[in-house]
């Protein structure tokens, strides 16, 4: 209990990895929409609509990469942070 109440054990890199989760799904669920969105503007411009096909998973791709290194980031500096920890208690 002591841990918790004196920041000496972080809660926050648990968290980190259910954030990476849910960045993943919004993600893919962006990725769908633009993708249906894309097929729906073929019936007006089959240029756009392709494009938008194509982009869909690019995004998805990009997107994912992207939270990946946000998360990462975060999780190295609690890493850091350990690491000092630990080395002020030698």
């Amino acid at each position: 209990m002591r841990n918790w109440l004196y920041f000496d054990t972080m809660i926050t890199p648990r968290i980190i990895t259910l954030i990476y989760w849910l960045m993943l799904a919004v993600s893919v669920i962006f990725g769908l929409v633009m993708l249906f969105r894309g097929f729906g503007m073929m019936k007006y411009s089959g240029f756009a609509g392709f494009g938008m096909v194509v982009a869909a998973p690019i995004f998805v791709a990009f997107s994912a990469l992207m939270a990946r290194i946000y998360c990462e980031i975060m999780i190295v500096l609690f890493k850091i942070n350990e690491a000092l920890q630990e080395m002020r208690h030698k």
